[in-house]
C-alpha cells in the first residue's frame, strides 16, 4: 500500500499532549462526544481559515479517560496553506486549543514518515498507589488507588515472562480482522520516593486494552490474590479469563512514541501493513506488526 502525499500537499509532524479525563478518548465519534482529534482538527481548522477539514493520523488512538504526555499525529497540508501559516500556527493553535489539549511541535515530516505505521514503539506508563490514605488530592485524575498493599519484586516476576513477541488474545479485546501479536519489549514496576508505583509498557504496538489488561492482571499478583506464574499461564491459555481485569484509565499516559533513522521510515511504514503470525503458525509474514495493528488502544 502506497503512502505517497498527494501531490501540492505536505506532510506536517504533529507533537502534542493531553489530558483525557474530560474526552471520550482519541478519535473522533458520532453524536457530538468530545474527543482529541476533533478538537485539534477543529482547531486547525479556524485557525488556517479552510473551509474543509484536515483528518489527523495518529500514533496511536487512546480510550476516554487516557492521558498522553508524547503522543505523534500527522496531517496532510495544501502547500499553500503551509507556507501562510507555519510561522504562526504553532502559536495561533495554543490560543485557539483547550487548555487540557496542547500541540508542542509542528514541522515538515521527512519522506515515508507515517505517524501511525512508522512508529516502531509506544512507550505506556500506568501509575498506581497503595498508601493506606489513598490518592494525593492534586494526582487523583492520574493515579489509580489499589486499597491493597503492593509487592513490586513479585508484580516484576510476574512480568519477565510475557516479555517477547506473543498472541496476546488473552489480554486484549478482539477486533474483527486485527492480530493480536505483539511483541512486548519492557514490563517493569519500580516505586518512587513519594509511594506511587509506576508500571513501564513499552511494544512495537498494543491491542485493545492490552496496557490496562496487563496491568490488572500484575495488580493482583502484587496483592497477593494470585501467584507470580498465573499471568503467564493466562497468555499461554489463549483466551480472555475473566479473572484478569480491565483496570480504570485515568491512570494510564502515553509517553513516548519511537520512529526509526528517517531512511528507514518509508520501509517500516510498509512492513507495519502486513500481516502478522507467529513462527511456525502458518500463512503470513510473520514480521509485521500486523494489519491495523499500530493503531493501538489501550
Amino acid at each position: 500500500m502506497s503512502d505517497e502525499v498527494e501531490p501540492g500537499f505536505v506532510r506536517v509532524r504533529m507533537d502534542l499532549s493531553y489530558d483525557g479525563k474530560d474526552f471520550s478518548g482519541w478519535a473522533k465519534q458520532a453524536g457530538g462526544r468530545r474527543t482529541v482529534q476533533g478538537e485539534i482538527e477543529d482547531a486547525l481548522r479556524t485557525v488556517t481559515r479552510s473551509g474543509e477539514t484536515y483528518e489527523l493520523t495518529v500514533a496511536g488512538r487512546t480510550d476516554a479517560g487516557v492521558h498522553a504526555r508524547g503522543q505523534v499525529a500527522h496531517v496532510d497540508l495544501p502547500g499553500a496553506v503551509w507556507a501562510e501559516h507555519r510561522e504562526r500556527l504553532l502559536r495561533r493553535l495554543a490560543g485557539r486549543l483547550p487548555k487540557d489539549v496542547r500541540v508542542w511541535r509542528l514541522a515538515e515530516a521527512p519522506y515515508g514518515f507515517n505517524a501511525r505505521f512508522s512508529a516502531v514503539w509506544r512507550r505506556y506508563a500506568y501509575r498506581v498507589t497503595d498508601h493506606h490514605g489513598g490518592v494525593d488530592p492534586l494526582l487523583r485524575s492520574h493515579v489509580l488507588w489499589h486499597d491493597w498493599e503492593l509487592d513490586v519484586d513479585a508484580m516484576n516476576e510476574a512480568s519477565r515472562p510475557l516479555l517477547g513477541e506473543h498472541d496476546f488474545a488473552a489480554y486484549c479485546k478482539r477486533r474483527e480482522g486485527a492480530t493480536t501479536i505483539r511483541t512486548l519489549q519492557e514490563l517493569s514496576w519500580s516505586r518512587g520516593a513519594d509511594g506511587i508505583i509506576t508500571a513501564t509498557v513499552r511494544a512495537d504496538a498494543f491491542c485493545h486494552n492490552m496496557v490496562r489488561s496487563l496491568v490488572g492482571a500484575m495488580l493482583f499478583v502484587g496483592d497477593g490474590h494470585r501467584p507470580v506464574e498465573w499471568p503467564g499461564k493466562v497468555l499461554a491459555a489463549g483466551v480472555r479469563d475473566s479473572a484478569v481485569h480491565v483496570v480504570r484509565p485515568h491512570g494510564l499516559t502515553l509517553e513516548e512514541v519511537g520512529y526509526p533513522a528517517d531512511e528507514l521510515l518509508m520501509a517500516r511504514n510498509q512492513e507495519a501493513r502486513n500481516k502478522r503470525t507467529l513462527p511456525g503458525s502458518g500463512s503470513g509474514s510473520g514480521s509485521g506488526s500486523g494489519s491495523g495493528s499500530a493503531a493501538g488502544c489501550c
